[in-house]
């Protein structure tokens, strides 16, 4: 990093940064690359020349600077899944909070990973840039002070995987703009690569971490490794009931750790990822490798659950928190009885897919998301008029047809939410809200309605931030409103995002002060009808 840079880098950091916790720096240059993923060249988008791109190790309480050169030809950002932005929607790298970062230019973003622990994941969240790659893994470990329910595995692995398309983005995003579907996927990608071009070498008899992160596009997916149990330790920096499992469904954009213990025969061994929930079922293979393996497999790849709905619904009953274990602070996470919460308000969300102008879209509430021309957290800082409106979706369905709106719901600063979301739709959904965490605590096929409440847990539900639900069903959802900012509510169906499944979850607070929201960045960059103003002196 060149000094005068290294200089500005350090006068922002200094406003946010505890002088106890330690700093990370990273320098990436995203540009575009030839890939062939599926044995076909395509248009990538590397960091520093990786596809995947880096991972970032981290410890709690981390502050984490990203300085990141957009070396493409277009406006480019980069969004955190999971990673809470404490206090700092400023940066949360989505185009409701954060102005692009221009071709040509450098952006820092300055993240501190304040009372988080465990697995995520970064990927690019402009332009349908999504597909075609940019993202990369988030390891944040426990402070070496707090206790971890399990003991130190002998390696830790970092799984990304999800669909694919053989389409470059810029192609599939013309696919969404003209008003259609995305085509079926042509294949699944496991850390960039299809069937065998992965391989993980572990020693018999030890115990490993895979970290396992659902990045693709639209499809659910279920893992297991041929012959080898799977023992959940963790769901999106949670500590789970430690429940054994011969394969796990990972919805879009969800992640999971999991220890395997090498007790099998020396061999090669297939880790499987296949679809979920689909008609046609895409497989994608790599190769858990014994170091005294004779390089033999013994047995073909095992078969998986396809279309069994009620078989994940079961299984994701049974992922709960444990109790026991401290979070990122020594205190057990169960010292935190969401349950005896009385919860200030209701807000139901109903996904839809409306055809509006003759155009495929989809809704939340019969509101379809559009953007606004100046990022929405910039306009409310600056106090630009008819940029949105609070009220511009309703909390709870209307049964209405859909229209285009930017979308925005207003919320109060230490609001208890409960969240239901409602799909009466034949596919599963994928939900996230950035910035938050919530504790899952039901879900159940059919309508929801208020006596659904009685079949709630109150009690050891896991706390997370993405959340799936299935078909003809509901999710409910206890959502502690701590956190002030503009923030995203989105699918991680990233076609039912990019065509209008999403709107912004405004958290208020009437006190201008540091304690709940620290000041827009001295480096932010303006846009829309926010060119030109001035955030705040260097």
């Amino acid at each position: 990093m060149k000094l005068p840079l290294m200089i500005l880098v350090l006068v922002l950091m200094a406003e946010v940064i505890n002088a106890e916790d330690p700093y990370r720096f990273f320098n990436w240059n995203v540009t575009y690359g030839d890939i062939y993923p599926l044995g076909v060249k395509q248009q990538g988008i590397l960091i520093n020349g990786q596809f995947p791109g880096p991972q970032i190790d981290a410890v709690t309480n981390d502050n984490v600077i990203v300085s990141i050169y957009n070396s493409l030809d277009e406006p480019f950002l980069m969004t955190w899944n999971g990673i809470q932005q404490r206090r700092n929607s400023w940066q949360d790298g989505v185009y409701g909070t954060n102005c692009p970062i221009p071709p040509g230019q450098n952006f820092t973003y300055i993240l501190q990973f304040k009372d988080q622990i465990g697995s995520y994941f970064y990927f690019p969240s402009l332009a349908f840039h999504r597909a075609a790659g940019g993202f990369g893994g988030i390891k944040i470990s426990s402070r070496p002070m707090i206790p971890v329910p399990f003991p130190p595995p002998a390696g830790d692995f970092n799984i990304l995987a999800g669909d694919w398309f053989k389409q470059n983005h810029t192609d599939l995003k013309a696919i969404l703009d003209g008003g259609h579907d995305l085509p079926f996927p042509d294949g699944l990608l496991i850390n960039g690569r299809g069937s065998n071009g992965f391989t993980f070498n572990v020693d018999q008899g030890k115990t490993y971490r895979l970290r396992i992160s659902n990045v693709g596009l639209t499809t659910s997916i279920n893992f297991r490794v041929q012959g080898h149990k799977m023992l959940l330790v963790e769901v999106e920096g949670t500590h789970a009931l430690q429940n054994t499992y011969s394969s796990l469904d990972i919805h879009l954009g969800q992640t999971y750790s999991v220890l395997i213990t090498a007790d099998q025969p020396p061999a090669n061994y297939y880790m499987v990822v296949s679809t979920r929930f689909t008609s046609q079922i895409l497989t994608a293979t790599s190769i858990l490798r014994y170091t005294n393996s004779p390089g033999t497999f013994p047995a073909p790849p095992p078969g998986g659950p396809t279309i069994q709905i009620d078989w994940s619904l079961n299984q994701a009953r049974s992922i709960r928190q444990n109790l026991t274990a401290s979070g990122p602070r020594p205190n057990p996470q169960g010292s935190y009885h969401y349950g005896m919460v009385n919860f200030t308000r209701t807000i139901r969300l109903a996904n839809s897919a409306p055809v509006i102008d003759g155009k495929q879209r989809y809704a939340v509430n019969s509101v379809s998301f559009t953007p606004a021309d100046t990022p929405l957290k910039i306009a409310d800082y600056f106090k630009i008029s008819d940029v949105f409106s609070l009220g511009t979706i309703s909390d709870s369905p209307t049964g209405g047809g859909g229209y285009l709106k930017t979308s925005v719901m207003a919320a109060d600063f230490r609001g208890f939410a409960e969240v239901v979301f409602e799909n009466s739709e034949d596919t599963v959904q994928s939900w996230h809200i950035d910035g938050h965490f919530f504790f899952v605590v039901g879900m159940d096929g059919g309508p929801w309605s208020a006596a659904s409440r009685a079949s709630y847990n109150l009690r050891d539900g896991i706390s997370r931030s993405t959340v799936q639900v299935y078909p003809r069903s509901w999710t409910a959802l206890y959502v502690p409103l701590d956190n002030v900012g503009m923030w995203n509510i989105r699918s991680q169906n990233w076609a039912r995002q990019y065509l209008g499944q999403q709107f912004y979850l405004r958290v208020y607070s009437p006190v201008n002060s540091w304690r709940d929201e620290y000041p827009i960045p001295k480096n932010a960059i303006t846009c829309g009808r926010a060119s030109g103003r001035k955030t705040r002196p260097l």
